[in-house]
């Protein structure tokens, strides 16, 4: 396994009802202008605790079950920006490595030493496209596993709630530009949705549901 030297990406998360989605669908399918992929993302967590004078350490393993072969993937999300800098955009700048890894990663993180921290599938959908920068939306339910990798029996975590997230890389030369170019999309998702950085919860938007109607009557045909 050969890792990506490290990268940036600008970040952030909001929450949707289940039943708002479908309009959220016809709007972004109205602002991308591409078709949606579908997600079916197989989660999975592993920590590795201080040893030998080494920090803790958490990776993500991430299986696409969307593929006919299923792929892995490895990410490790690392610290966020800091500084007055930081904390006059709205949105979270933070560091990740990212890399394709065979089937056989996960038995190669036990070997290091990493534990099973918990395990998560996300279905749903997401849009790729660029809009003065390459941004991914991604709309998903969260659900965990009953049983240890039992994808086919998992539930909801959050019944009737859906998470959205919305992602663009960056560097260190661009990641100002990056990070306006995300907060003014996230601005044409204001009338159903709230987003902000990861942890800070906003809750749904009282708003949601008028905007809902109007997306859902009209069909979103417009686009901005």
């Amino acid at each position: 396994m050969q890792l990506k030297k490290a990268d940036m990406e600008c970040v952030v998360q909001g929450i949707i009802e289940t039943q708002h989605v479908e309009a959220l669908e016809i709007l972004l399918q109205g602002l991308c202008g591409v078709q949606r992929e579908r997600l079916r993302i197989h989660e999975i967590c592993l920590k590795n605790g201080p040893n030998l004078g080494l920090v803790a350490s958490e990776v993500r393993l991430l299986c696409d079950l969307e593929q006919t072969e299923p792929s892995w993937t490895v990410r490790h999300i690392g610290g966020a920006m800091r500084g007055a800098g930081a904390e006059q955009i709205s949105v979270l700048v933070r560091t990740m490595v990212e890399s394709k890894v065979s089937k056989n990663v996960l038995r190669m993180f036990y070997t290091l030493g990493y534990k099973l921290d918990h395990e998560l599938l996300r279905v749903g959908f997401s849009f790729q496209f660029n809009r003065g920068a390459q941004i991914t939306v991604t709309v998903s339910s969260v659900n965990k596993m009953l049983k240890l990798h039992a994808t086919d029996e998992a539930v909801p975590v959050t019944p009737g709630i859906q998470m959205v997230e919305v992602t663009a890389p960056a560097s260190a030369e661009n990641y100002t530009e990056v990070a306006a170019a995300v907060s003014s999309f996230c601005e044409y998702l204001a009338p159903l949705l709230h987003l902000s950085k990861p942890g800070v919860s906003t809750g749904v938007v009282p708003t949601a549901a008028a905007a809902a109607a109007s997306l859902m009557s009209d069909g979103g045909g417009t686009t901005l």
